[in-house]
């Protein structure tokens, strides 16, 4: 199996395994990729395979759709049938755009924030928490690599309110129950000067989007 370290999945993604023979690819961001193969596994979906695309692709999100187009025709011949494990993320109608265009399916929502809370709930939570700051059980392991370094933070704290400062709560939407995840969420919140609220979302819509995947 691929090395999952969350350093390769957020710097390189995760190839295809060696021999893989089931009808249907994911194409997912690889911030998704342990909560997929947990859902794979968990269900005994053998008819899934999945590859991911570099996690650190949501630092340029103008890189997405080109990406993605690139996976979809790089493994449109291996496969019966090709899901985007993405949501727009940032690409502003783009993504969505792309992959009517290569006649695949993508997952509806306009961020993962949005279907791990279930898309429904989110659109009624949305105008109260607009000023909410959202992490997810990747963003809290790799909350450094992903927010505090490419800000500047490490190098600048003091800009820390200027960034944060209309940020009035930060949710953490836990996938998993997981102690150690639970208490770094609890450091970040200190370290952005912001309350917390925890919210057990497991995996929302993502779950029951894949579970409808033909096979």
């Amino acid at each position: 199996m691929a090395d999952l370290s969350d350093r390769r999945l957020t710097e390189q993604g995760m190839k295809i395994p060696d021999g893989a023979a089931s009808p249907i690819l994911i194409i997912a961001c690889g911030a998704l990729a342990r909560e997929i193969l947990a859902l794979i596994k968990g269900q005994s979906w053998d008819h899934l395979t999945l590859t991911c695309l570099p996690a650190n692709l949501h630092l340029y999100p103008e890189k997405i759709t080109d990406a993605v187009t690139e996976a979809v025709q790089k493994h449109r011949a291996d496969f019966d049938q090709i899901f985007i494990a993405y949501a727009d993320c940032g690409t502003g109608g783009l993504l969505e755009k792309r992959c009517a265009e290569l006649g695949v399916q993508m997952i509806k929502g306009p961020h993962c924030y949005s279907f791990y809370e279930g898309n429904d709930r989110f659109s009624t939570l949305a105008e109260d928490e607009i000023t909410a700051f959202y992490l997810t059980d990747f963003l809290v392991k790799q909350f450094d690599a992903f927010v505090w370094k490419p800000m500047g933070l490490d190098r600048h704290p003091e800009l820390r309110d200027m960034y944060f400062g209309n940020y009035t709560k930060l949710v953490y939407q836990a996938q998993t129950d997981n102690p150690d995840l639970d208490q770094k969420a609890r450091d970040i919140a200190a370290k952005m000067n912001l309350p917390l609220e925890r919210r057990y979302t497991g995996y929302g819509d993502l779950a029951t989007t894949l579970a409808g995947i033909s096979h």
